[in-house]
């Protein structure tokens, strides 16, 4: 007999609750280890987050699971769900088919290499040593590949690579990416030529006051505040806090971000701040019933990076957002920055220049930097390379694509987190999300003509509402192709991506 499919249904939601909720702790100690955990606990935490990730597994797995899912997809009442309720199902239906073919004790390896990676490559990168972190990466690449092979039989991809793709950007594949990001860096290299031509160039020295560490934490707190990410009232639900590289973590009620402060580099927090609460935002602004649904989530990696992106570059390097937030910088950072000048400020920080650092470039060749990776990335999931090739391979594509020469592995191979955390796929997110901001600028700016003159009064509102209403309070309704042609009538598309910022650096640079 065929059980009550709506019944079923709320059970499933009951299983899904409590691993929403474990994922949650999860994130919680994780942002501890980056945070504020000892040197000496990293062996604990390791043990601990293996046994959380053990947990996970067992609780994504479970028989219950999968019978539910049998009995729900089986039932004559399956057709009376609703949209939110057939999409939870495929959902979880998605993970449970993944999570049952990868063996506990891969999943315990894996969490527990991931957190002495991280360690070792702090480590590493501070003492500018490869050889250091090498052993480290080589064990959780292996293990990584062992998980990614294992996915592709189960995803029915084409390749490994496109299996771990496809948990941070679902229905996107290796050999789709490549085109898209052909195409990016051909636009992405006539621009930074006319840029480096142009005969308006910016004047730097604004932006090389010395700043405390403590006037920054206030300045990065305004930030929060003029953006809509709360830190300080007595319902907020963020914090800010200072890390080794930037990052955003939690759920709905309790999203907490971290940047980095330099004393000579002040600027280099204004922007990670931005980007981290566009992040946040994300996550807070979910539509607050699917809270503890497989739903109640971003759609993809690649739609968080276009919401953190669009609050750093969009919004945070305009000239209209400057107009309003200067005179705020000025007062907070006092005499130090009470000198500056709206239009040196703005050109100063869209500078066009190649640069070593992927956190630190700006908004033309940071997608040159996101494609070196991503080129890296495939060929090592292809066994074209290995982990020993990888810092020669990175200084050949630094000089190739941005005529950097690399001094050291911490500027270069080491610089990111993401390798050591073993976030494999997630690097194409970055100029996805870039390209996804073309198409939902276009989009907002029908609707919304005025909004840049809403920004220079200090009303980021009604562009957050826009957002809010088309991206954040979608969640994973839909799968991203499929997102992206709701909100812009097309398929992903890099033209208006290359459209903006054609007309902004031309403005800029006056070519």
């Amino acid at each position: 007999m065929a059980g009550n499919a709506v019944s079923d249904y709320n059970t499933l939601m009951e299983k899904a609750k409590e691993l929403a909720i474990l994922m949650s702790t999860e994130s919680m100690i994780s942002w501890d280890m980056e945070t504020m955990m000892p040197p000496k606990g990293i062996n604990l935490r390791s043990q601990q987050l293996s046994l959380l990730s053990v947990i996970e597994h067992k609780m994504s797995t479970h028989p219950e699971i999968g019978a539910l899912l049998q009995k729900i997809k089986r039932s004559p009442e399956y057709d009376k769900l609703d949209q939110v309720q057939k999409r939870n199902v495929y959902l979880i239906q998605k993970r449970y088919d993944e999570q049952t073919k990868l063996p506990e004790e891969l999943v315990a390896a894996i969490a527990k290499q991931q957190a002495l990676s991280i360690d070792t490559w702090k480590k590493a990168k501070a003492a500018k040593n490869y050889a250091m972190f090498r052993p480290e990466l080589e064990k959780l690449v292996e293990l990584q590949k062992k998980a990614a092979d294992i996915l592709m039989k189960v995803k029915e991809t084409a390749t490994p690579y496109d299996a771990i793709i496809d948990i941070f950007e679902p229905k996107m594949t290796a050999k789709a990416i490549t085109k898209i990001f052909d195409e990016l860096r051909e636009g992405l290299v006539k621009v930074l030529k006319k840029c480096e031509a142009a005969p308006k160039q910016p004047d730097l020295s604004v932006l090389k006051h010395k700043v405390p560490i403590d006037v920054q934490y206030k300045i990065a707190v305004a930030l929060a505040e003029a953006v809509g990410y709360d830190v300080t009232s007595k319902r907020a639900g963020g914090r800010i806090d200072p890390t080794e590289h930037p990052f955003t973590t939690g759920y709905y009620d309790d999203v907490r971000i971290t940047t980095h402060y330099y004393e000579d580099l002040f600027a280099s927090s204004i922007f990670s701040v931005l980007h981290e609460a566009g992040h946040a935002m994300y996550e807070q602004n979910l539509k607050q019933e699917w809270m503890y649904q497989p739903i109640g989530s971003g759609v993809s990696s690649g739609f968080h990076e276009s919401q953190s992106r669009f609050v750093e570059n969009v919004v945070g390097r305009s000239r209209e957002f400057w107009t309003y937030f200067l005179p705020k910088l000025k007062e907070v950072g006092g005499s130090t920055l009470s000198g500056l000048n709206l239009d040196k400020f703005v050109h100063a920080i869209n500078q066009v220049k190649p640069s070593k650092i992927r956190v630190e470039a700006d908004e033309v060749t940071y997608g040159l930097h996101i494609i070196i990776r991503f080129n890296i990335e495939r060929d090592l999931f292809a066994d074209k390379i290995t982990v020993k090739e990888l810092p020669e391979i990175w200084n050949q594509k630094y000089k190739e694509y941005l005529g950097l020469k690399i001094e050291n592995d911490s500027e270069g191979v080491m610089q990111d987190t993401h390798w050591a955390s073993g976030y494999y796929g997630y690097f194409p997110s970055y100029a996805l999300g870039n390209i996804y901001d073309g198409q939902l600028l276009t989009a907002m700016e029908k609707t919304l003509p005025d909004w840049r003159k809403q920004l220079t009064k200090g009303n980021f509102n009604e562009a957050k509402a826009w957002l809010t209403k088309n991206v954040h309070s979608q969640g994973n309704l839909y799968d991203p192709p499929d997102l992206i042609k709701r909100i812009a009538g097309t398929e992903i598309d890099v033209k208006p991506y290359m459209g903006y910022l054609n007309k902004k650096f031309s403005e800029l640079y006056g070519f």
